[in-house]
């Protein structure tokens, strides 16, 4: 193996990546970025009830801090990724940097909801310059096919490395200090992330990528922003017609995006990619692996908190097995899908997740953690094998030129499998909880209040009698877990389809030997 590679540099030309050494430091760099995304994804839901004592936000405000940053980076990625190809992905990774540093500050000030949910917005619009830009750098950083799947492999696990000790971190900070400071542990990430990355990454960019199609940029920021938020508002309040609405104007404006793409000499986003059988099969095996994990993943932590009476940081304690299968397994994932086949990689991986979710059918909610860590292990291992292969293909099967556009494709994938997972299965969920009986010597008024959340029944028991309380809090202890095996019964069949139609869409695929 040769030690030094190539990647392209400014204008197309060659530049150097230095010896092997420095290429896996640049790595180091990058997944820096990657964990301090992964955990700024779960770190916000620790923190919404200590920033709702203090900004006092209404319910409308507290679901827009906790969505709007998602929205944006759904709909920014797509054009940030091909901004990167364009102006060069290590300026646009470092420059996201700087912003995301300043406004986490900001953020963490944040002296009113109004303020919040600006902040969170633009933060949202930093972040999508993150991810599709380290992975696109990795393409040309590590030429030769097995240590990019190694890269690629590393560069996963610390994504799940982030999402699961984001609770970590934050249950932590939240024990000691206001809620604030789990915004603030951005800093010092972000600067050593923009001091060491300007000396060691090189740049790379589309040599010749045709003017930034800004048209473009706007339909699929209107169509991908207006689709998440039909999704997730009708799964939180029911059919509306400004959720309706939105539908009917996120699916025009991508029709349209589509159709522009397809004329232009010099696209935004290459819709021809999408025929190739292994691009394509990848990035619907992303969206429906998260689609049927998300819905457990968003309310494991409610379970574990206030049904089974965990404080944050012994939550996000119990979620370890997750992330530390996913480490292992990304590591290993490249090797194995060699030795074996791609699609028999990612088949397996997702069936593993399925039939783990399926053992949630058993969930009560005294179910001792054997079980409980069990399951996360294995949707840990399987997710991590899944994942990693799948983003190897999406980079292996286009040309590096517009790994930054395919990169956020595949993050595009993953965010829109989160919104509708969240979406679909969170209203499996949430029709069985709200579905209780009212228990004796409880108002029904009380009862109603109690079914619209969780939380909101703890808080409606401590006001009442105590023969009361413990019977409304245990009623609806029951019937959110009831929810959870409902949710997790319905992510097993989509991660089983997942898994079938991945043998099916990958078949012949494999990953590019040295």
């Amino acid at each position: 193996m040769s030690s030094s590679t190539t990647a392209t540099g400014p204008g197309g030309t060659p530049a150097d990546t230095g010896p092997t050494r420095l290429r896996w430091l640049a790595l180091a760099v990058l997944v820096l970025a990657v964990l301090l995304v992964g955990i700024d994804v779960t770190v916000l839901g620790l923190a919404a009830p200590f920033l709702s004592e203090d900004l006092r936000p209404s319910s409308t405000q507290l679901l827009w801090i906790g969505d709007v940053y998602s929205f944006v980076i759904a709909g920014m990625l797509v054009s940030m990724g091909s901004l990167g190809d364009r102006i060069g992905r290590k300026k646009l990774l470092l420059t996201g940097s700087v912003a995301f540093g300043a406004l986490s500050v900001l953020t963490a000030y944040a002296h009113s909801p109004e303020a919040m949910i600006l902040w969170r917005a633009l933060m949202g619009v930093a972040g999508a310059t993150l991810m599709p830009a380290t992975l696109a750098l990795i393409r040309n950083i590590f030429p030769d096919p097995r240590e990019r799947s190694l890269a690629v492999g590393i560069w996963g696990a610390m994504t799940a490395a982030g999402t699961a000790v984001g609770p970590v971190v934050g249950g932590f900070l939240l024990e000691h200090y206001w809620w604030g400071s789990v915004f603030l542990i951005n800093l010092p990430v972000m600067a050593v992330l923009v001091l060491v990355g300007a000396k060691l990454l090189p740049e790379s960019r589309n040599p010749a990528p045709g003017p930034w199609d800004l048209p473009g940029v706007g339909l699929s920021m209107v169509g991908l922003i207006a689709l998440v938020y039909a999704v997730k508002e009708t799964a939180a309040h029911g059919f509306r017609w400004d959720a309706a609405g939105a539908a009917v104007v996120g699916a025009g404006a991508l029709y349209a995006f589509v159709r522009r793409q397809l004329r232009l000499p010099a696209p935004l986003l290459d819709m021809r990619l999408f025929a190739h059988r292994g691009f394509s099969g990848a990035v619907l095996a992303d969206l429906l692996t998260i689609l049927g994990l998300s819905g457990l993943v968003f309310f494991l932590s409610q379970f574990l908190q206030t049904v089974q009476g965990r404080s944050p940081l012994q939550a996000g304690l119990a979620e370890l097995p997750a992330a530390i299968g996913s480490v292992v397994a990304g590591l290993f994932a490249g090797r194995v899908a060699r030795r074996t086949s791609v699609r028999g990689a990612v088949s397996g991986g997702l069936a593993a997740v399925g039939a783990a979710l399926g053992g949630c059918l058993w969930l009560q909610p005294t179910t001792g953690y054997p079980l409980l860590g069990g399951v996360l292990l294995v949707v840990g291992v399987g997710a991590g094998l899944a994942f990693t292969v799948t983003a190897d293909v999406i980079l292996s099967t286009v040309p590096k030129e517009q790994a930054g556009a395919a990169s956020a494709v595949s993050e595009t994938a993953y965010e829109l499998g989160a919104a509708l997972g969240i979406a679909l299965l969170g209203s499996v969920v949430t029709g069985v909880y709200r579905s209780f009986g009212t228990p004796p010597g409880v108002s029904p008024d009380a009862a109603e209040h109690a079914r619209q959340s969780l939380g909101e029944a703890v808080r409606t028991a401590d006001a009442l009698p105590a023969a009361a309380g413990t019977g409304l809090l245990d009623a609806a202890r029951d019937s959110f877990t009831e929810g959870l095996r409902y949710g997790a019964g319905a992510g097993a069949v989509v991660l089983l389809a997942a898994a079938f139609l991945a043998w099916r869409l990958l078949r012949g695929q494999r990953l590019e030997e040295s």
